[in-house]
């Protein structure tokens, strides 16, 4: 068993941290940090967890806490990271961050994104990026990486292989994207209350959203080609799922079949990527680490469509966080996660 740390697991995605974590065969989580919770008992914050943490209490964090622990998932607010990271490595065997603090690559992206500069730049080259359809060999023994979230992910997966083969223009690319509400995190915010998101649909940060660049790095790092796109995102009155409807120039005339051929040789044999002509649900990947992907050509105006869908709190975050973390220790990158979703 590998002794595994949970910081900041009183949030959404550190519940689902815990949650999979519960049933893993080879983690053992042996601290639960969350200082606005030190002292609940996990089971009280989240009655769901009861059979898996019995009495466990959340702890707050404090130097020297998780010295010598062979996993650390540091689920944490942006900005955290980069002040904990430091201190953290070399004392741990293996640091995956699901916040955004080291995914970029170029450190002066992040004051014009997320309105500060980032205080540990050094580190920015020794993080592997987590998305292991993409970066799969990159992340095997990792000591640390970086786990995108929901938004980069659904997109990142649908575009690229369309990108990759050159069948789309890597510019003018528009990606309109749709997230349930715990992508806003457990904290109370005016923008999430349920009268607030309860009947309504509407579109958020726009022009400005600060997964943006990462979509294009994303894409572009794997493709090896200067990726440029326009994303929205728009917030929808459910508890959790991810739709990205992308669209995309083609380069030259083919077909949906095609199209639909592209994606399935792409992603053959991956086990959390379902290739169909259905029209993927975010009800269809709920609960589970799996994105379903499909794709069609419009032959009247030229456009690509590739649509995608998956949950933004397991294969959008905490269970993408888990499979690269099984890559970085060695172990099969399924174990712990199912492909298969919740109905109803």
């Amino acid at each position: 068993m590998h002794r595994t740390a949970i910081v900041g697991a009183s949030g959404f995605t550190g519940a689902e941290l815990l949650r999979i974590c519960a049933t893993h065969p080879d983690l053992e989580v042996v601290v639960a940090t969350g200082d606005s919770q030190a002292g609940t008992t996990i089971a009280d914050l989240y009655p769901s967890l009861a059979a898996g943490y019995g009495d466990t209490r959340f702890v707050p964090y404090t130097d020297g806490l998780i010295d010598g622990v062979d996993l650390v998932f540091l689920g944490l607010p942006h900005g955290a990271s980069q002040s904990l990271v430091p201190s953290l490595r070399g004392q741990v065997g293996h640091i995956v961050d699901l916040a955004a603090d080291f995914r970029l690559d170029d450190p002066g992206l992040y004051p014009t994104w997320y309105g500060k500069p980032h205080r540990a730049p050094e580190l920015l080259d020794d993080f592997v990026y987590g998305m292991p359809e993409l970066f799969r060999d990159r992340i095997r023994g990792a000591e640390l990486i970086a786990a995108p979230g929901c938004y980069v992910t659904t997109a990142s997966l649908a575009l690229a292989p369309f990108v990759a083969g050159s069948l789309v223009e890597p510019t003018g690319i528009v990606v309109d994207a749709a997230s349930g509400v715990s992508g806003a995190g457990r904290g109370p915010k005016p923008d999430t209350t349920f009268c607030r998101t309860d009947e309504n649909f509407t579109a958020y940060s726009l022009l400005t959203h600060r997964h943006t660049p990462e979509i294009e790095m994303a894409v572009s790092k794997h493709c090896g080609v200067e990726v440029q796109l326009i994303f929205t995102p728009h917030l929808a009155p459910m508890n959790r799922g991810i739709l990205a409807t992308c669209y995309a120039r083609p380069t030259a005339k083919f077909t949906s079949d095609e199209a639909l051929g592209c994606l399935a040789d792409a992603y053959a044999g991956e086990p959390f990527v379902v290739v169909s002509e259905r029209i993927p649900s975010t009800k269809a990947a709920l609960g589970s680490n799996s994105i379903h992907i499909t794709a069609r050509v419009d032959q009247r105006t030229g456009w690509v469509v590739v649509i995608a869908a998956l949950d933004n709190l397991v294969k959008g975050a905490s269970g993408q966080a888990v499979q690269c973390a099984n890559l970085a220790l060695g172990l099969d990158e399924t174990t712990g996660l199912s492909a298969c979703g919740l109905y109803p």
